[in-house]
């Protein structure tokens, strides 16, 4: 079993390109179901965020391959910044 707060403390890796996408920031559940839909990572630095940037990276959970001690590797396709914030593919 996983806590939340061990989540949020592990850095989440791309296995498409090994990019470091940061560490998890939120985490979206369906109550109904009970099951977590996705996780959400900041994107970009703060210092944009702070003027308004909202850019994050929403990974669905039938994207997460594996949660090991360290980090979470994901399997996300990005091929532009205009994706980022809704990528929907699945697994």
């Amino acid at each position: 079993m996983v806590k939340t707060s061990d989540l949020k403390e592990k850095e989440v890796i791309n296995i498409r390109d090994g990019t470091r996408l940061g560490l998890i920031n939120d985490i979206e559940i369906d109550l109904d179901r009970g099951v977590v839909e996705a996780v959400y990572i900041p994107g970009g630095s703060r210092l944009l965020s702070f003027f308004g940037k909202n850019d994050e990276y929403v990974i669905k959970w039938g994207n997460i391959i594996k949660i090991g001690k360290d980090v979470v590797l994901v399997d996300y396709a990005i091929s532009s910044s205009r994706d980022r914030k809704n990528n929907d593919l699945e697994v």
